[in-house]
């Protein structure tokens, strides 16, 4: 995680639905001014020559009058040209563009102090999935195979969980001990036992909690265990499965998964 945190953001226009335009499209007008025609605006910003009429007559249309005019005929051939709505334009869009970088300097001044929750709502973010289980942890060890990898994570509270994943997965992810990684585990993939010391499964991962909830459907329950350090990890089995075994709020249970049933993930 970096030490030191910096807000960064564009500023872009819009009129209704659509996007008006934002730096690229105020270079191609300022590229019209210096060069005097599109197809050397165009080149000059690395657009083609009809993407760049496209964006222009887009940015017309939406700002209810001219902003590029083309004047034809005459000794040079025609020249395309900035209106005063233009420049108008590009002078205000530089005047929004320093407030708004003067706004994400001071916004960085506050993340700076808060690293922590900034990391926390670009993960909430950017985590979306159907996986009910969704646990963070650090890399605590990788063993290679010739094909598949065993990847060790420890979450919170000490629990640890192990995923099997192909070497290219490992490599593809950048895994290695002390990295932040998470893994995902459908609920359905979870079994209950309520005697998790005394049977011996192949499962790997066992994390120990107490029942949080137990919520009934037409076929299915789902049982919330809550777990050390905060966490939880919810399991659907069936209503009956949820009778027999007695489940209710605060009894001791052992989630248990399979190894092959972890998806893990990392960060860019």
């Amino acid at each position: 995680m970096p030490r030191s945190l910096q807000v960064k953001g564009l500023v872009w226009l819009s009129s209704g639905e659509r996007n008006f335009g934002g730096p690229g499209r105020i270079a191609l007008l300022e590229a019209i001014r210096t060069e005097g025609s599109i197809t050397g605006a165009a080149r000059r910003v690395g657009l083609s020559y009809k993407a760049a009429w496209d964006a222009v007559d887009t940015m017309n249309n939406l700002a209810g009058e001219p902003l590029v005019q083309r004047t034809t005929g005459g000794k040079g051939g025609g020249s395309t040209h900035l209106t005063a709505r233009g420049e108008r334009l590009i002078e205000n869009f530089h005047l929004i563009e320093a407030e708004h970088r003067r706004f994400l300097d001071l916004l960085s001044k506050y993340a700076r102090g808060m690293p922590d929750e900034i990391h926390l709502l670009r993960r909430l973010n950017l985590m979306k999935t159907s996986a009910r289980n969704q646990f963070v942890g650090k890399v605590t060890a990788v063993k290679h195979g010739a094909v598949n990898d065993e990847v060790e994570l420890e979450i919170a509270g000490g629990q640890r969980i192990v995923a099997i994943v192909t070497h290219a997965s490992t490599e593809n992810l950048g895994l290695k001990t002390g990295r932040e990684a998470f893994a995902l585990v459908k609920a359905s993939s979870v079994i209950l036992m309520t005697d998790g010391g005394k049977v011996k499964l192949s499962a790997r991962n066992r994390l120990s909690g107490k029942v949080s909830r137990v919520e009934p459907g037409a076929v299915n329950t789902e049982v919330v265990v809550d777990l050390p350090g905060g966490g939880a990890v919810a399991a659907i089995v069936t209503v009956q499965s949820a009778k027999n075994l007695g489940l209710k709020v605060g009894d001791p249970v052992t989630a248990v998964f399979k190894a092959s049933s972890v998806i893990l993930g990392a960060e860019d």
